[in-house]
C-alpha cells in the first residue's frame, strides 16, 4: 500500500481513561505526545474492488532542474505550450460531442428496434411471444453491459461522477481514466440504457469526457512513438487536471446539449480548485461540443441515421407551455420544492442501503455481478411490460393534432393491448424508452392525457426501480431516474391544481424535475441552467431557483447529496471547501504522525535505497547539516519519484561531494516528468551493486526548495483550508521555537480526514 504520509519520530502515546473526561482546553498535554500513528486506510473501492490510492502532484515542482527547463524555454517554444492546451481543448470538444452523438444513435436504434419487434407481436396479439421477446432482448444487452463491466473494466461501472469528483479533488485511484474503462464506459452504457433499465446515460457521459481529456493529455507515449517534444509540456498533474475539468464539463454538455450548463457543473460540482483562465478553456470545450452536436443532427434530420436516430438527444421543449403564475401558484411550487427535498433526502438513504447490500454481492466475484444484473433486468421487464395491464384503455380524444392511437414506438397515445381508437395511458411512460417518456410527461396543455391513478403507479414504479438499479455492475447515471420520477409527482401535482391553478400541468412536471434533482444531488445554480437549456423555457427561471433552492434546504437537514455519499462509501479522502468545527481545538502537530523519515542534501545511496524499501512515502524533507550550512536547516522536500529516476541514473560519488553541475548536464527536466497511466520507474527497475550502496548522491537539483510550510501551532482548521486551496500534497510542520530539528513532520491528505483524528482523539467530537 502507497503511503504519501511522512512525519516525526517520538515515544509512546497512550490516553488515560480519566482524561476523557478532560475539556479540550485540558488535553493539549496528551496532544503533543509523539509518535501518533496514521492508521487511515489508504484504500479506495473502484468498481467493487479495493485498490491503493494516492494523492496527485498538483503543486508545481522549484527544483533546479525544473528552473533550468524554464530558462531555456525560447518564445516560440512557450507559445506552443499555449497553442497545445486550446487545441487539447478542442479535441476534448470534438471527442465527447462525437461519443455523446453516437451514444444517443445507438441507444435510439437498439431501444427502437427492440420495442418495434414487439410492438408488432403485441399487434398480431402474441402477447407471450411479445413478452418473451422483450424481456430476452434486455437480458441480452444486460448480460453484455454486465460482462464488460465485470471482466474489462469494473471501475467503469456507476455514474462515474464521485470518481472524477475526487480525482479533481486529487485522489489518484487506479484505471478510473484508463482506456479500458472509457471503452467500457462508452459501450456498456448503450447496452445499459437500451436493455430499458431505469438508469440514464448522462452520469456516464461525465466520465466519458474526463476518460478523453485524460487520454489526451498523457504527454505522449514512447510506447506508440509519440514523443514529439512539446507534448512533454503536458506531463504534470496539473495540467491533466485542467484538461480533466475540461472533460467533465464537455460531458454534461453532451448529454444534456447544455455548454453553459457544463461549466456551471464543473465549477459547482466536479472541481475543487477553479481560475479565470480555465474558464475560458472550458467553455470553449463545451462550445466545440454544442456546435459538433448542431452539425451532427441537422445532418440526421434527413434520415441518413437509422431507423429511428434523428440526432435530437435529450431535448425537451416545453416553451408551448403558459408560464403565467400569480401569487398562489407560488404556494404550489414551495409545495413542490419541500416534497423533492423530502422524496430527495430519502432516495439518497434508501441508494446508499441498496449500495451497501450490493457490495456484498459484487465482492463475489464477476459470475455474481452479471447473475444481479440479470435479476434486475427481469425485474424491469416485469415491471414495463405488465403495468401498463393495470391502466385501463381511454378513448382517443377528438379533435388531436397527432394521431391517435400513436404508431411506432413513442408518442403519448400507445395502442399497447386496447382496441382501435383507444390508448393506454400508462404503456407511453413505462413501455417506452426513457426520453421518450420524459418528453410525455413534460408536453404541455395536455392534462387528460395521463389519469392521476397512472402518475401516481408510475412515480413509485420509478421511484423503487431507480434505487434498486443503481449500483448493478453497469454504466449507470441518476439524472434520468430522477428527472422522471420529479416529473411525474410534479404533473401529479400539476393536474390535481388545475382548477385552481395557472400553472400547466408539463411547466409542473419540470419543477418537479428540479425540486427531485435539487433533493438528491444538491446542486442550484448548474441544476437550474442545465433545465432551462434543456427545455428552452427562460420564463421559467424564478419558479426554478425558487424550487431549487427549497428542495436543497429541505434535503439538507436530512443527509448529504448523493454523489458526496458515495464519495465517503467508496472510501475516497475526499478534502472538503471547509474544515470540520473539532479541527479549531487542534494545531497542526497534533496529527503529524511518525515516524519522521529525512535524508541530507548529499546522501548515501544506500540509506536512499534502504528508506525507499521500507517506506510507502512519497515525499522525503532534505536537511542541509554543516559543513553545508552554519546549522540544520530545511532544504526543500524530494519526492519518491523523482529518487527512483536520479537513483537510475546512477550519477553517484565516492566521495560525499556536491555534483550538482554534472546531474544538470546529465539530466533534463522531462526525464523527472510523471509517466502517463503509471507507467514511471519502480523499484524493482534498480540495479544497485553493493559497491555502489556505499556510494553518495547529491539530491539538491531534483529538490523543492519552496515547499509549502505552516508553524506547528497553526490552527488544524487553517492548516486544512489551506491544504485544500493550494492543491497540496505534503505540508510542511516546521517548529515555532529556535534549537529543535528545523522540520517537525509533514502533513498528507490523510492526517486531515476524520477516520484519523477522531482515532486519535476519539472523544473530541463532543466539544465542539
Amino acid at each position: 500500500m502507497e503511503e504519501d504520509h511522512n512525519s516525526r519520530e517520538g515515544n509512546g502515546f497512550e490516553i488515560e481513561d480519566d482524561e476523557k473526561e478532560h475539556s479540550v482546553s485540558m488535553l493539549r498535554e496528551p496532544f503533543l505526545v509523539r509518535n501518533i500513528k496514521n492508521n487511515t486506510s489508504q484504500i479506495a473501492i473502484v468498481g467493487a474492488n479495493t485498490c491503493p490510492i494516492e494523492s496527485l502532484d498538483y503543486e508545481i515542482t522549484d527544483n533546479e532542474l525544473f528552473k533550468q527547463d524554464w530558462r531555456s524555454r525560447k518564445k516560440v517554444e512557450i507559445y506552443q505550450y499555449v497553442v497545445l492546451k486550446w487545441t487539447l481543448a478542442l479535441l476534448i470538444g470534438l471527442g465527447t460531442g462525437l461519443v455523446g452523438f453516437f451514444n444517443n444513435l445507438a441507444v435510439e436504434n437498439i431501444a427502437g428496434f427492440k420495442l418495434l419487434l414487439t410492438n408488432n407481436l403485441m399487434l398480431e396479439n402474441k402477447y407471450y411471444q411479445a413478452f418473451a421477446t422483450y424481456a430476452g432482448c434486455n437480458v441480452v444487452l444486460a448480460i453484455a453491459a454486465a460482462a464488460l463491466c465485470a471482466y474489462v473494466a469494473p471501475a467503469a461501472a456507476g455514474s462515474g461522477i464521485p470518481e472524477v469528483k475526487a480525482y479533481l479533488n486529487g485522489v489518484d485511484a487506479p484505471s478510473i481514466l484508463a482506456p479500458a474503462t472509457l471503452f467500457v464506459k462508452i459501450f456498456g452504457s448503450i447496452f445499459g440504457v437500451a436493455a430499458g433499465f431505469v438508469v440514464g446515460k448522462e452520469g456516464p457521459m461525465v466520465h466519458t469526457g474526463a476518460c478523453i481529456a485524460s487520454l489526451l493529455g498523457q504527454g505522449g507515449s514512447r510506447k506508440y512513438h509519440l514523443t514529439w517534444k512539446w507534448l512533454r509540456y503536458f506531463k504534470n498533474d496539473r495540467d491533466r487536471r485542467d484538461l480533466v475539468t475540461c472533460g467533465s464539463a464537455a460531458g454534461v454538455a453532451a448529454a444534456f446539449r447544455a455548454p453553459v450548463g457544463g461549466v456551471l457543473f464543473a465549477l459547482e460540482e466536479a472541481a475543487s480548485w477553479w481560475r479565470s483562465a480555465l474558464l475560458w478553456r472550458t467553455f470553449f470545450t463545451t462550445a466545440v461540443v454544442a456546435v459538433v452536436l448542431r452539425g451532427l443532427i441537422d445532418f440526421c434530420r434527413s434520415g441518413k441515421c437509422g431507423l429511428f436516430g434523428e440526432g435530437g438527444l435529450i431535448m425537451f421543449d416545453v416553451n408551448s407551455g403558459k408560464a403565467f403564475y400569480s401569487t398562489p401558484d407560488l404556494l404550489a411550487v414551495v409545495f413542490l420544492g419541500v416534497i423533492g427535498g423530502v422524496f430527495g433526502s430519502l432516495y439518497n438513504y434508501c441508494v446508499d442501503k441498496v449500495l451497501r447490500t450490493y457490495s456484498l454481492i459484487n465482492e463475489r466475484g464477476p459470475s455474481f455481478k452479471i447473475l444481479l444484473v440479470i435479476v434486475i433486468s427481469l425485474l424491469t421487464s416485469c415491471c414495463s411490460y405488465g403495468l401498463p395491464w393495470l391502466s385501463k384503455c381511454i378513448p382517443c380524444p377528438p379533435h388531436l393534432a397527432e394521431k391517435c392511437p400513436t404508431e411506432g414506438r413513442s408518442g403519448n397515445f400507445k395502442n399497447f393491448q386496447c382496441p382501435p381508437n383507444h390508448y393506454n395511458d400508462l404503456a407511453s411512460l413505462v413501455f417506452n424508452t426513457n426520453d421518450d417518456a420524459i418528453r410525455n410527461l413534460f408536453t404541455s396543455g395536455s392534462e387528460k392525457e395521463f389519469h392521476l391513478s397512472t402518475l401516481m403507479v408510475f412515480f413509485f414504479a420509478i421511484y423503487c426501480l431507480g434505487i434498486v438499479t443503481y449500483g448493478i455492475a453497469v454504466p449507470a447515471g441518476l439524472f434520468i431516474p430522477v428527472i422522471l420520477a420529479g416529473a411525474s409527482y410534479g404533473r401529479l401535482i400539476g393536474t390535481m391544481l388545475g382548477p385552481l391553478s395557472n400553472l400547466d400541468a408539463g411547466l409542473c412536471a419540470l419543477l418537479g424535475a428540479a425540486s427531485f434533482l435539487g433533493g438528491t444531488m444538491r446542486m442550484t445554480v448548474s441544476l437550474c441552467v442545465i433545465l432551462l437549456e434543456l427545455t428552452n423555457d427562460l420564463l421559467m427561471l424564478p419558479l426554478m431557483m425558487l424550487v431549487l433552492l427549497i428542495s436543497k434546504t429541505v434535503a439538507d437537514s436530512f443527509n448529504e447529496g448523493i454523489y458526496d455519499q458515495m464519495v465517503k462509501m467508496k472510501g475516497f479522502p475526499y478534502m472538503e471547501a471547509h474544515a470540520e468545527p473539532y479541527m479549531r481545538h487542534l494545531v497542526a502537530s497534533d496529527v503529524v504522525s511518525g515516524p519522521l523519515v529525512s535524508f541530507s542534501g548529499i546522501e548515501k545511496v544506500g540509506n536512499l535505497l534502504h528508506a525507499l524499501k521500507v517506506t510507502g512515502h512519497n515525499g522525503f524533507p532534505v536537511i542541509d547539516e554543516p559543513p553545508y550550512s552554519d546549522a540544520p536547516e530545511l532544504c526543500g522536500l524530494v519526492l519518491r519519484s523523482h529518487l527512483l529516476v536520479l537513483l537510475r541514473g546512477k550519477k553517484f560519488t565516492k566521495q560525499r561531494v556536491k555534483t550538482g553541475s554534472g546531474i544538470m548536464k546529465s539530466f533534463k527536466a522531462h526525464d523527472f516528468a510523471k509517466a502517463g497511466s503509471g507507467k514511471g520507474v519502480k523499484m524493482e527497475d534498480l540495479e544497485i551493486t553493493e559497491e555502489e550502496m556505499e556510494m553518495y548522491v547529491d539530491l539538491h537539483p531534483i529538490t523543492n526548495t519552496s515547499p509549502y510550510t505552516v508553524v506547528e501551532t497553526m490552527s488544524l482548521a487553517k492548516a486544512a483550508v489551506l491544504f485544500r486551496e493550494l492543491g497540496l500534497r505534503h505540508l510542511c510542520v516546521v517548529p515555532k521555537t529556535p534549537g529543535r530539528p528545523p522540520i517537525v513532520g509533514i502533513l498528507t491528505r490523510h492526517d486531515f480526514t476524520p477516520d484519523h483524528i477522531l482515532g486519535l482523539y476519539p472523544y473530541i467530537k463532543t466539544h465542539k
